[in-house]
Parts: C-alpha cells; structure tokens; sequence
C-alpha cells in the first residue's frame, strides 16, 4: 500500500475525532500536499527541514538562485538563500490557505524560522518575525525558547505575530514561554488590538530532548532501564500540558523531533498540535495504528519515579521550575540543537556559493 492511497488513514480518522491538530513536519509541497489529504492543517520547518527541501528540488532551486543573483548582484550568499527560503515558505504556505480560512487562523499555517545566526538579538529576531509575517498572511515564524528569545516572542505577538516557539525541550521554558506570549497578547487587547485569530504555539522538541537525556546517562554512566529513556520528552510534555491547562495559557503545545509513534499516539486527544515528519506519517498509516485518546494517559508510576531518582537532568526538564531563564541558553539539548541550525544556515550559504562560484 502506498502513501498516496492511505486517504482513509488512522491520522485522517484522529483530525476528524480529535481536537489534536496534525501539522506536517516539512515544507515540501508534495509532501504536504499529501500530509493535507490525511487532515494536516499546518507545516512546520526549521533550518535543517528548509535545506533538505531546497537539496530534494535542488535543479529548480539552483536556478532560482541564479536568477535572483542576476536580479540583486551586490546581494550575499545569506541573503540570496534565505530569499530562497521565504519563496519555498510562501509556495507552501498557499497550500494551507483553505485550512487557515476553516479555523479562523488558529490552523492553516505554515512555520517559518528566524535566522539562528541573530539568537543574541531580541530586537533582530523580533524585526524579522515581524517581516517573516507580512509574506503571507498564514505564516506563524518560529522563535528561539532562550532567555534572548523569551523577549524578542512577548514582543513579536504584541506586533501581531503568531509565534511558533522552538528550541524548546523543557516544562520550564514551554511555560515561560507561553507566559511570554501571553503577556505580548494581554498588551495587544489592552490596545483594543485583535488577538482572536493568532495562533501561537510553544513547541517542545520531545525526541530531541530523549537524546539529549540519553547522552547524559551514558556519560554519567547511570545504571537505568533503558526502556524508561523513550518516556522523558512524553512525560515532559504531559507535564507542561497540565500546567498550561492549570494557568489558562492560551498558546497550544506542539509535539516535535521524533523518535517514536510515542512523541504522536501519547498526545492524542490533548487540544495540541502533532508535527510528525512526513515518513512517521506514513509509518503510522501503513501499520494502521490505533490512535485513541491518551493525553490524559499518565506515563507509569514506575517510569516516572526512576526517571525522577534517578537521573538528575530529567528532573531538570521535567520541572516547570527545573530551569532558570538564564540556564535555558546553557542546557545542553538547546546548545546542541542551536549548533545543528547554524551548520545549516552555512550549509545553504555554501549551496549558494556552489551557485555563484562554481568550483573549477
């Protein structure tokens, strides 16, 4: 069975049944095309998804470059491909517009991120968020969950920006982050500005913050069960979830990075957003999971008990007050996961210069 036959699918029948929103973790067109059919009302993308898709339709995308190069000859390479970014982000983003016009804005959009490089710039990352949103009217622009991040998300949303807070692994920067964009809301209604139809969400990288504790064990040489280690990013996100719940913030959670059909099937029936990359999609499909609802699920006693004694820096993440503000920059799945962006922001400056400078 194929991709393309699997309209009456396990997510098709979870965005009918649900209030779980299914987003597309990719901006590939095709891709999306196919995830709406399955009931995806929203995309998301980062750096490293921006590249892949430009690197998957790499012959029309090098030929844009130089056009755009003949168009804007004294432009660099930064901003040659990140022109080819916005263009591939707004392609995409017309895709989604029926499911924007469905859900009043709060579905229907498509991520676009800040440029890594300007994460010690709340005004930078705010200004082009800012710009980022005027491209198309259904696009949410992803900020950085650091302590320069938490600044320039409260000031985005009070501008009119729907923000997508990403990297994002712990309940301490989901809430303060949330908290942030409350506050940039709340500033927004006390201007008599319209906030009904934004759509902000605070991400946490739930796969990605497995890995992170999983280095940690092995470091640390902490003698655990390694089945417990698959449950440390759900159980975070449940966490955060209830206190979302408990604050009345008005921000959705989204599930990101996938490991495991746990980092999906463990969030259905939350009011959340899951962001599964393409191919899970396609996996759950094809084994035709069963998706019922388990948001409410606690992750079991024993797990979380062992997670909790005996490894200290799940405890960290687990925590809504784990972390400082000033310790979100320093943890290390953010440290990480910062490094990735920027590799693959010299990575597309470098396709580009393939482009301007053929090698010999």
């Amino acid at each position: 069975m194929t991709a393309t036959t699997l309209t009456a699918s396990p997510l098709a029948k979870m965005t009918k049944t649900q209030p779980t929103a299914l987003w597309n973790d990719s901006a590939d067109p095709s891709e999306l095309a196919q995830a709406i059919s399955w009931g995806a009302v929203g995309a998301t993308c980062n750096p490293v998804i921006a590249l892949a898709a430009i690197k998957a339709d790499r012959p029309r995308w090098e030929a844009r470059i130089a056009e755009l190069a003949a168009e804007r000859p004294t432009a660099t390479e930064s901003e040659l491909g990140w022109q080819v970014v916005e263009e591939l982000s707004v392609r995409a983003a017309r895709l989604l517009e029926p499911a924007f016009e469905r859900y009043d804005g709060i579905n229907g959009r498509l991520s676009m991120q800040t440029d890594p490089r300007l994460h010690r710039d709340a005004a930078a990352l705010a200004d082009q968020a800012e710009h980022f949103s005027r491209l198309a009217r259904n696009i949410i622009v992803k900020i950085p969950a650091t302590a320069t991040g938490l600044e320039a998300i409260e000031e985005a949303t009070y501008r009119g920006v729907s923000v997508n807070v990403t990297v994002s692994f712990t309940a301490a920067q989901a809430v303060a982050t949330g908290q942030a964009i409350e506050r940039g809301l709340k500033r927004r209604e006390a201007e008599g500005l319209e906030t009904v139809t934004m759509g902000p969400v605070v991400t946490i990288m739930v796969g990605r913050l497995d890995d992170w504790i999983k280095e940690v064990v092995k470091r640390e040489r902490i003698a655990i069960d390694p089945s417990y280690l698959e449950w440390a990013g759900v159980a975070t996100f449940k966490r955060a979830y209830r206190v979302f719940q408990e604050l009345g913030l008005r921000a959705r959670l989204l599930s990101a990075a996938y490991r495991s059909v746990l980092h999906l099937t463990e969030f259905v029936g939350g009011d959340v957003v899951v962001s599964p990359p393409f191919n899970w999609q396609v996996l759950i499909n094809e084994n035709n999971l069963d998706l019922p609802a388990r948001m409410d699920v606690p992750v079991a006693d024993q797990i979380l008990k062992g997670l909790l004694d005996r490894v200290p820096e799940f405890r960290r993440a687990y925590e809504p007050d784990g972390l400082t503000t000033a310790e979100f920059d320093q943890f290390g799945a953010t440290r990480k996961t910062l490094r990735q962006f920027l590799e693959a922001d010299a990575a597309l400056d470098s396709l580009v210069r393939d482009v301007l400078v053929p090698a010999p």
